[in-house]
């Protein structure tokens, strides 16, 4: 910042750069944390000022630091004179705890500095923990005692993230299939060396298909990328998961067959030879396409809900052709499914098990029905899955 002024600031090259004592730079962290103090405060005053006596809504997020500090970040809702819709952070706070109570405390406190009026709130935007949106004792319900006004609102497209990871999960599959996943790819990400390989190894793949006229070239196209980890607050995130593991499958292959035969110690090795095995499992395969399907639908949906400005007819008729496409993949493309999943294993030589053999189950799991492969698919898997 110094090196920024000085190129086109002449005191500041002179007096502090050049002619001022080498113990007076103004680079000490007890000066750079005054000067930032003194540039969010004016940046604050702005907002203010820009808010004016309008009403506003709070969002209020919590977090913790490196430190293993809990913080609360705000910010403000505001509606301006000429009928903008504006949204601005206004502050980051620590707390000593993440009750209800002590949120409220430390958030009428910033506001009261700056002259907020508890009163002039139309609404509230947290998470749906149970310190934000309780019924009783939750941060929402203490401020609508001040201002009733302040309606609460759990952001749509986080509700919906998290309904699709629970209604996923119901199904014991898919629940194994997210665990094997997140495993796969933490192995693979675990380190620069691995990452290299990875990168590599897709680069090789992209010019062998290239070659063959497998892949489109082109500006921006076939770039270099690395496997997505998932959250489940973000179902987008498995999406991308899932998308990025199909698209780089043979390079996760080799960094893993890599990692077996070159691991420096027998547990990474060990641990690189069972996801190996998952991986290249028909199991896996199918209900990583399953995944893929689903979540490719329903992707649609959470971007769009998390749009600036949403029109809720419109996202009612989303919702309404998402459900829609889920029937559709139910009820008439199983077939198609199923080709594409063995049309997937065929090419990267993973065995396809005969359909019409009988499925047998894991050990300990009794009074299970005798049904072939392709029921316990179509039925425990791909149906279930859907109709949860």
């Amino acid at each position: 910042m110094l090196k920024f002024l000085e190129s086109y600031n002449e005191k500041v090259k002179k007096n502090v750069l050049e002619n001022a004592p080498k113990n007076a730079k103004y680079t000490s962290n007890d000066v750079q944390k005054e000067i930032l103090h003194i540039l969010a405060t004016k940046v604050r005053n702005s907002i203010r000022e820009e808010i004016g006596d309008v009403k506003f809504c709070i969002i209020v997020d919590e977090a913790r630091d490196e430190s293993k500090k809990e913080q609360i970040a705000i910010v403000l809702r505001f509606v301006t004179l000429d009928s903008f819709v504006k949204e601005r952070f206004f502050d980051l706070v620590h707390v000593t705890d993440t009750c209800a109570t002590t949120l409220k405390k430390e958030l009428i406190s910033v506001l009261s500095h700056y002259n907020l009026q508890v009163e002039n709130i139309r609404g509230q935007g947290y998470d749906g923990a149970s310190n934000m949106l309780g019924e009783w004792n939750g941060l929402q319900v203490l401020f609508l005692k001040d201002s009733p006004q302040a309606y609460y609102v759990h952001c749509f497209a986080h509700r919906l993230q998290l309904a699709l990871v629970e209604a996923s999960r119901e199904v014991l599959q898919i629940h194994e299939f997210f665990t094997h996943l997140n495993s796969i790819v933490t192995i693979v990400s675990a380190s620069s060396k691995r990452h290299d390989q990875l990168q590599e190894a897709q680069t090789i793949e992209n010019a062998n298909l290239v070659a063959q006229n497998e892949l489109e070239t082109g500006k921006s196209v076939n770039q270099i990328s690395t496997l997505q980890r998932v959250g489940d607050t973000r179902w987008s995130s498995h999406f991308n998961s899932i998308c990025s593991l199909v698209k780089m499958f043979t390079a996760t292959n080799i960094v893993l067959n890599n990692i077996i035969q070159d691991g420096t110690t027998y547990a990474q090795r060990g641990e690189a030879y069972g996801v190996s095995k998952i991986l290249l499992s028909f199991e896996f395969i199918f209900t990583l396409h399953l995944m893929k399907e689903i979540m490719g639908i329903t992707n649609v949906l959470c971007q769009a809900l998390q749009q600036q400005s949403q029109d809720i007819l419109n996202a009612m008729h989303i919702v309404s052709t998402s459900k829609l496409l889920l029937q559709q993949l139910r009820d008439g493309r199983w077939c198609n499914f199923l080709a594409n999943v063995k049309d997937f294993c065929e090419k990267h030589e993973i065995e396809v098990p005969n359909m019409s053999a009988q499925y047998v189950f894991e050990r300990g799991r009794s009074r299970q029905p005798i049904v072939t492969v392709e029921h316990h698919y179509r039925i425990d898997v791909f149906l279930a899955t859907i109709d949860s």
